[in-house]
């Protein structure tokens, strides 16, 4: 397990989401990120909660934002260096963003996310 400041794992979340594409990130709607400090559910890294981009519809109005939550010490306790939180991050990061444009989880692993 690596231990990582909360505030520099934020900055790694933040660093994430600006390295993707910025065609993929104009895309991006009404969705919020988020990083929660405990393990979270057994066995997540991350969460995606909402309504991805493929299943909305005309009807889609006045709701909540999804949520993408990153879980920074279940992704402390997988890691064994600051750089594996690193490229963690980004991979998780990317993952429940794929997640937000209709992507599941096998396709997803295919891709190495």
């Amino acid at each position: 397990m690596v231990e990582v400041d909360p505030e520099r794992f934020e900055v790694m979340v933040g660093e994430a989401l600006d390295g993707i594409p910025g065609e993929l990130g104009e895309l991006m709607s009404n969705v919020a990120v988020t990083v929660q400090h405990d393990s979270g559910p057994p066995g997540l890294l991350g969460l995606y909660q909402g309504v991805p981009l493929t299943r909305r519809s005309a009807f889609y109005a006045g709701v909540l934002p999804d949520r993408i939550t990153i879980f920074r010490r279940a992704i402390c306790a997988v890691c064994t260096s600051d750089s594996e939180v690193v490229d963690q991050v980004r991979r998780t990061v990317i993952h429940e963003v794929g997640h937000h444009f209709g992507i599941g989880d096998a396709r997803l692993r295919e891709l190495g996310y």
